[in-house]
């Protein structure tokens, strides 16, 4: 991975000083393209901040809530679509990707799974810069829209950014699938949600006929939840699935 070095930069963008610095997180485990680009993107006029793991990147995410994410693919602990499509679950940051690999199957995964644009290694610091102005000012519409990284539907609480579960405080030992399917109807407490956009949020475009999965993933999470009788995840047989808090 070799970007441009910092000497070819031109004409950084300076920002006055009583304006806030755009907040940029990069999440990419090679810390020489770390450097450069704290190097290249401060003086562009950028706050930057960095992480080396998808973990760490989910949990900055989070705490900084960064105008604009830069997100690289190959990560040591995650892969860079599931971390990108983790984020957006609760958050409307710009998603940029970063990656070595320009093949076209890796750019449709990464776009279905929420990116917003996707850079191939090696790039340009302008570009980079080019990129993120285009992103903050899509950033600038609806930048309120983060939904929130907790959700509690009576007894059940979600911690979305590090994929935890708990009933009435105890663990619950769920599978990635089953933690999305739950997530994606906590989103929508109280309203059905139809087998084709569960499908679809939960494991894809590709899966949107396979009502099948979805069967097999409520009765497990039925028997997990120990709801049995459906109270608190219900099912409308012509339609699909809601999550419903106890009481209403």
């Amino acid at each position: 991975m070799a970007p441009c070095s910092a000497s070819r930069f031109l004409s950084p963008r300076r920002y006055p000083r009583s304006r806030r610095l755009p907040s940029i997180l990069i999440i990419d485990d090679d810390p020489d393209l770390l450097g450069v680009c704290r190097v290249g993107l401060e003086a562009f006029g950028y706050d930057l901040h960095t992480a080396e793991t998808g973990n760490d990147g989910l949990t900055q995410t989070a705490i900084r809530a960064p105008d604009v994410v830069v997100l690289d693919l190959g990560l040591p602990d995650l892969d860079g679509v599931e971390v990108c499509r983790r984020i957006r679950q609760w958050s409307r940051a710009p998603i940029i990707v970063l990656s070595a690999d320009g093949s076209e199957d890796r750019k449709v995964e990464a776009f279905d799974r929420g990116a917003d644009d996707y850079m191939t290694k090696p790039f340009g610091m302008r570009e980079l810069n080019a990129r993120l102005r285009v992103a903050l000012r899509h950033r600038t519409v609806g930048a309120d829209d983060d939904q929130p990284t907790e959700i509690t539907v009576g007894p059940l609480h979600l911690d979305l950014v590090h994929h935890e579960a708990t009933l009435e405080g105890q663990p619950l030992d769920l599978t990635p699938k089953e933690f999305d399917f739950l997530a994606y109807l906590a989103h929508n407490v109280g309203k059905v949600c139809t087998r084709r956009l569960i499908l679809e949020h939960v494991w894809g475009p590709g899966y949107a006929k396979e009502q099948q999965y979805l069967k097999v993933y409520a009765y497990r999470l039925r028997r997990k939840l120990k709801d049995e009788r459906g109270r608190l995840l219900q099912s409308d047989p012509s339609v699909g699935y809601r999550l419903v808090a106890p009481g209403d």
